[in-house]
């Protein structure tokens, strides 16, 4: 069993972290609308400013609540087991946030490589160069007196 909560918790419960989140998202949704892709379509060229899409970011969420709520970061980092009744909660939204950025990467809404790297999902290729020694010109392997 793990240590008693702490008793100056800015959420009580999982269910208020949720909702803190379900809030940053709608946030976000406010936020593209800053985020504007400007395009001229048309035969007249004419100018579409749509929205783009935000990635989630726990970096974000966390600014999110700390603006609106308070600090958060040790319901994810739980040192001590001071917030065992949050784990869940907290693997759920760092699954949605890797399942976002993975996807708006995949389709294109986010930079893949930045995205690939965030989530570890970059592709390691291995380069092996043999260099023979032997093949340089005598004046090269000369010794100098």
């Amino acid at each position: 069993m793990g240590k008693q909560p702490h008793p100056s918790r800015i959420f009580k419960t999982a269910e208020e972290l949720k909702k803190a989140w379900e809030g940053y998202k709608s946030f976000l949704e406010v936020e593209a609308k800053k985020w504007l892709k400007v395009q001229y379509v048309g035969k007249d060229g004419e100018r579409v400013a749509d929205p783009q899409k935000l990635p989630y970011t726990l970096e974000g969420f966390k600014r999110y609540c700390r603006e609106h709520h308070g600090d958060v970061t040790e319901y994810f980092l739980n040192r001590d087991d001071l917030y065992s009744d949050f784990t869940t909660i907290c693997s759920h939204i760092r699954e949605e946030i890797r399942e976002n950025q993975i996807t708006g990467g995949m389709l294109g809404f986010f930079n893949p490589s930045i995205t690939q790297r965030l989530n570890g999902l970059t592709d390691k290729s291995e380069v092996k160069n043999d260099v023979n020694i032997q093949s340089l010109p005598d004046w090269l392997t000369k010794k100098v007196e």
